[in-house]
């Protein structure tokens, strides 16, 4: 087995110290560290694929997003050197106006970057405008909102409604998840995709910059 291989699977099943030994190998032998990156990428998405099939749970894609978030702490210094990440496309995040919970929108944050993509985090409480602003500065391919309180059905409209208005709409795809989303709130509001687990977000994510 190759050590790219050895990575990717030693990454889809949380072994990190098999992570850590296989990326530091790799180093000393003067591997790019954007191919080990593009490697790990690989191997969290192989994580994914074992969550949705019901092989792993949620604590373990959590761990797995820890675990990589390591390697590219370690990586770091060899990127900032002159290597760059080739990244797959760029989502903007944010739980909307009046909710305040961050996990779920985390997770899938964790994941998207960890299959390659570039994420702004705009937090919590996020207020239409700051959707809007971001996508002007970022210009992203996707944009991601997070709801956990039924009590704010309306700010995923006035979201929807305010890209919409700011002649946004076309150039973005939306997504909706979190404990109070569904797809009836994704058709009422007007979004794309509605995504029950993270891994559902981030499949939609890749297919909208024409992933698989």
């Amino acid at each position: 087995m190759s050590e790219d291989a050895r990575l990717i699977e030693a990454l889809a099943n949380c072994r990190e110290e098999e992570v850590r030994t296989i990326v530091r190998e790799m180093i000393a032998r003067g591997v790019p560290a954007a191919e080990i990156v593009a490697a790990c990428n690989r191997g969290m998405a192989a994580l994914g694929n074992r969550f949705e099939s019901g092989d792993c749970f949620l604590p373990e894609l959590m761990f797995g997003g820890m675990v990589m978030k390591s390697v590219l702490e370690e990586l770091r210094p060899l990127l900032s050197a002159g290597e760059q990440v080739q990244h797959v496309g760029r989502v903007v995040m944010g739980t909307v106006q009046h909710d305040v919970h961050d996990i779920g929108k985390d997770i899938v944050i964790t994941m998207l970057r960890g299959v390659g993509f570039d994420v702004v985090d705009l937090g919590v409480d996020v207020p239409p405008e700051r959707f809007v602003e971001a996508i002007r500065q970022h210009q992203p391919q996707v944009v991601g909102m997070s709801i956990l309180l039924t009590t704010c059905y309306r700010s995923v409209t006035a979201t929807v409604e305010a890209i919409r208005q700011a002649n946004l709409r076309q150039q973005v795809r939306i997504m909706v998840g979190g404990a109070a989303a569904s797809d009836l709130l994704r058709e009422v509001s007007g979004c794309d995709f509605y995504g029950k687990t993270a891994v559902d977000g981030v499949h939609f994510a890749a297919q909208a910059v024409g992933g698989n």
